[in-house]
């Protein structure tokens, strides 16, 4: 059980999406604006931020002033770009409770050796569903990473959605596979079915309200149903019927194994990921 306190300070080294999904949402969840520093290159976003959340401090470059009084430091940098703003941030960072990092691959003990040891940290895989508040994320903290800095950094991401809290640093990799890359399985499958319905003789926009509503409802049936998922499906597909011919089909083709496959190269590229990054010094 993690322990959460009212966020007072925080810190963000990049300001893109996922970024503003996070402030956004901590800021809707009732943070004051003037509680965030947001680190961020490109004065064009730097811009767009201090617009759209009146009161922000936003900054070009990473300063001591910025993480006085923080709760903790959200890496949102791409993951190549983690090493030389972890670096930057060793000399600073010391006193911080917390630093959660959301950069795809970058490994715990990685980041600790460019923080120069600094081990209070939090890894994290959100998915891009955060940028509506509807995203989940995959969470792993370092055993230096007390109750609070977990609490904090929970805080945080649940501003973009849920939360799942991994015991191995390594199901991360399986967690980028699943939900980090999962909302394009979802598009690719979407879009299929938006093209079988214009196959079928509907128009573009019909298609894909049909395609839309159909996942929409599912998943909404399955959250708010006691049944596991195998029941629901049989629910569906009636003996002779319409559901049992086209499941049928999808099983010769292999589409559930297919999916599996996915994940499972997906899982295999984030531990790759995680090799290639941190063998930077």
């Amino acid at each position: 059980m993690t322990h959460e306190s009212a966020l007072r300070a925080a810190a963000f080294v990049g300001g893109g999406n996922m970024a503003t999904a996070l402030v956004g949402g901590l800021i809707a969840g009732g943070a004051r604006a003037d509680a965030f520093h947001v680190v961020e290159p490109l004065a064009a976003q730097r811009g767009r931020l201090a617009q759209r959340f009146a009161g922000i401090h936003v900054h070009d470059a990473l300063g001591a002033g910025m993480l006085r009084g923080a709760d903790i430091v959200v890496l949102a940098v791409k993951p190549q770009q983690m090493r030389v703003v972890a670096h930057a941030l060793a000399p600073l960072v010391a006193t911080v409770p917390v630093v959660l990092s959301i950069a795809a691959g970058i490994r715990t003990a990685d980041l600790a050796r460019w923080l120069g040891g600094y081990r209070r940290i939090v890894r994290a895989m959100p998915n891009t569903p955060a940028l509506i508040g509807r995203g989940i994320s995959g969470a792993y903290a370092d055993p230096s990473a007390d109750e609070r800095a977990r609490g904090t950094a929970t805080q945080v991401l649940r501003a973009a959605g849920e939360v799942v809290w991994c015991d191995r640093e390594e199901a991360l990799d399986a967690v980028t596979g699943l939900s980090g890359s999962g909302p394009a399985y979802v598009f690719f499958l979407l879009e299929a079915l938006e093209q079988a319905a214009i196959a079928q003789g509907f128009d573009g926009a019909t298609a894909r309200r049909l395609a839309y509503a159909t996942f929409d409802g599912a998943v909404a049936l399955a959250r708010q149903s006691d049944q596991d998922l195998a029941s629901l499906r049989a629910n569906v597909t009636s003996k002779g019927g319409t559901t049992e011919r086209g499941i049928g089909v999808l099983s010769a083709r292999g589409v559930d194994a297919a999916l599996r496959e996915a994940v499972a190269a997906a899982t295999a590229r984030a531990r790759e990921l995680g090799d290639e990054f941190g063998a930077a010094q």
